[in-house]
């Protein structure tokens, strides 16, 4: 850990690579910002290098921008290391919530105290499919709404990286409560079992809430481009535009394969290691990778880039947000939304155009600029739960479909996989092929169009679900209640790639984009919080299909894929024609100028904190 520096020290650093005239443009814009006694400079807005030419670089004309194709920009080392350890914790996650659904929804099998069913159905608490889809979906829910407390102290008090470590800490305790819930003295006396589990389940995904919120943004800000610039292919010699954006989109699509390479390898082996040895091993080697991510994180610690936290930045963003309503308000519904709307509602928040400015208002104008960006981001995600409603139903309702199918010695948990491995498989066409090829043809495929294409595939990934569900209650011997059959409905279970197919196709298009929409549109400061928010929404999804749990049993399953299709398809294009104007402002709030903002010391900018 570094020696701290002063302010003073900082400037004095900054200004040896600004030349002079930056220096006093900067020097002024800091006298307009009033300075709290108990605040120092943490955050500054120092002009990159690369704001001037004579770093050797060449900048992009408008014209330009419009006619030279865009590339991505090479990621750093530091980057894949954290990707691996989002391997280690999704191994992890997955592999233990894999079989989460046989573990509480099936019986204990005869004569067993592990619940492996070798050729017969693994189980343990016998608790049935309403009990296991409300556990599950609970558990989902918790995980995305611890990721806004795990941001809120990581932006505000502890930064990123011991955020993450704490994190670890909790996350292990639950898994070691998860094991013993299931070793063969606890497992065989159910309800013993289920609260010991409840209990891990809890502390468990207080842990993975602090780590999700954290670690994207982690992976992110090792890349520390923010401009445009040209470079020339060695051996073709054609002029292209290196795009921070552009690299970012690659970033989190290696960090999505990564979670998924985590997620399918996680998932298959505890599924067997359920069905031919017992829980408690399908408990135990996850946390036994779990453990890896401390340890990687340990010793690449002072390599890593890190954002350190600046004290009440979520308090004034909150105040400069009602200090902007001032005079808004409007009992017409219509007249305030446009009020809102208008671009002078932030613009006379400015610091520039205040005479008096209150005293919590320690940053410039584009601050402010990015604070509006970041509100447009939360306005994106407010539809997401429509589309997470559609892919949650892989974590209960899908694996409960596939127990009623031929399956032929698979187990029916092991089906999910094909969508982390089409995920694996599609991710690197997407970004070798397919998104340079419309980049070439001369089609800017934005966040906003991408995420509408990852509503309507949803859409489709339900609709074949129902179509599925519809033949296993004309085709099984049991009619419309086939779960409680002994005899499985005569369809092969490898008719659910469909709907698994489609589903991974969705996230390429929707899930990962919304990672780096959260990243690209939020304040320095606040990343870890604006992504939390977007993760929040699968909290906010998993609500909803709490309300939907009466649909999760025969003979209702059809009308509950249905009816989850039609929100998606109807979701999806509502969000597509309410930000069409936003679709159009991409490249403008990607090259927002970056802000100025005065907050409390917490370590070395661009250092790691302690």
């Amino acid at each position: 850990m570094s020696d701290p520096v002063g302010a003073d020290d900082l400037v004095y650093v900054a200004q040896a690579h600004v030349p002079q005239k930056e220096i006093q443009a900067d020097e002024e814009k800091k006298s307009h910002l009033p300075i709290n006694e108990k605040e120092t400079a943490v955050v500054s807005a120092v002009p990159s290098i690369h704001d001037v030419h004579d770093d050797g670089r060449e900048y992009p004309t408008e014209e330009e921008e419009r006619t030279l194709r865009r590339v991505s920009d090479t990621v750093s080392w530091t980057a894949y290391t954290v990707a691996f350890v989002e391997l280690c914790e999704r191994f992890s996650y997955y592999g233990t919530t894999a079989v989460y659904v046989n573990f509480i929804q099936q019986p204990l099998p005869a004569g067993s105290t592990t619940g492996a069913g070798y050729s017969g159905q693994s189980g343990a608490l016998g608790q049935g499919e309403r009990t296991s889809t409300a556990l599950t979906t609970f558990n989902t829910f918790w995980c995305y709404v611890m990721p806004i407390l795990g941001a809120w102290i990581a932006d505000e008090y502890w930064g990123r990286m011991r955020t993450i470590q704490v994190s670890i800490g909790f996350a292990m305790l639950g898994h070691i409560i998860i094991i013993i819930s299931s070793i063969p003295p606890v497992i065989v006396h159910a309800n013993g079992a289920l609260a010991c589990f409840a209990v891990g389940l809890v502390i468990f995904g207080i842990g993975v809430g602090g780590f999700k919120s954290n670690i994207s943004p982690l992976i992110a800000e090792q890349y520390k481009e923010t401009k445009l610039f040209i470079k020339t292919i060695p051996k073709t010699g054609e002029r292209v535009i290196v795009d921070p954006a552009q690299t970012i989109t690659r970033i989190f699509l290696y960090f999505y394969f990564m979670i998924n390479v985590g997620s399918l390898i996680g998932s298959v082996a505890m599924v067997y290691a359920e069905k031919y040895v017992g829980y408690w091993l399908a408990f135990l080697l996850p946390t036994i990778m779990f453990g890896i991510c401390p340890i990687v994180l340990f010793f690449c610690r002072k390599r890593y880039t890190v954002t350190p936290p600046t004290g009440s930045v979520v308090t004034k963003a909150f105040q400069l947000w009602s200090l902007a309503l001032r005079g808004q308000w409007s009992w017409n519904p219509v007249t305030f939304y446009h009020r809102c709307q208008s671009t002078e509602f932030w613009d006379s928040v400015k610091p520039s155009r205040l005479a008096n400015k209150p005293s919590w208002m320690t940053f410039d104008d584009n601050w402010v600029e990015e604070v509006r960006r970041a509100v447009k981001a939360c306005a994106v995600f407010a539809w997401y739960p429509l589309y997470w409603l559609a892919y949650g139903q892989m974590t209960n309702n899908l694996t409960s479909q596939a127990a009623t199918m031929q399956l032929h010695g698979v187990p029916n948990d092991i089906i999910n996989n094909l969508d982390p491995l089409a995920l694996i498989i599609f991710i690197p066409i997407m970004d070798q092929f397919v998104y340079p090829g419309l980049r070439k043809m001369g089609f800017h495929f934005t966040p906003i169009k991408r995420i509408y294409v990852g509503y309507l595939l949803a859409s489709a990934s339900m609709i074949a679900a129902a179509v599925t569900q519809y033949y296993i209650y004309k085709l099984s011997p049991c009619g419309d209640h086939p779960s409680t059959c002994d005899e499985a409905a005569p369809i092969n279970v490898w008719v659910q790639a469909v709907p698994y197919v489609l589903i991974a196709f969705s996230e390429i298009f929707a899930s990962i984009t919304g990672y780096e929409y959260a990243y690209t549109k939020a304040p320095k400061n606040m990343k870890s919080l604006v992504q939390s928010l977007y993760l929040f929404m699968n909290a906010i999804s998993s609500a909803i299909q709490q309300g939907l749990t009466a649909l999760s049993t025969d003979p209702l399953l059809i009308w509950n894929y249905g009816f989850v299709a039609v929100l998606a398809f109807v979701g999806g294009n509502l969000f597509f024609l309410c930000n069409l104007k936003l679709d159009k402002e991409e490249d403008e709030l990607n090259n927002i100028e970056e802000s100025a903002y005065l907050g409390r010391n917490a370590g070395e900018p661009g250092k790691i904190e302690a």
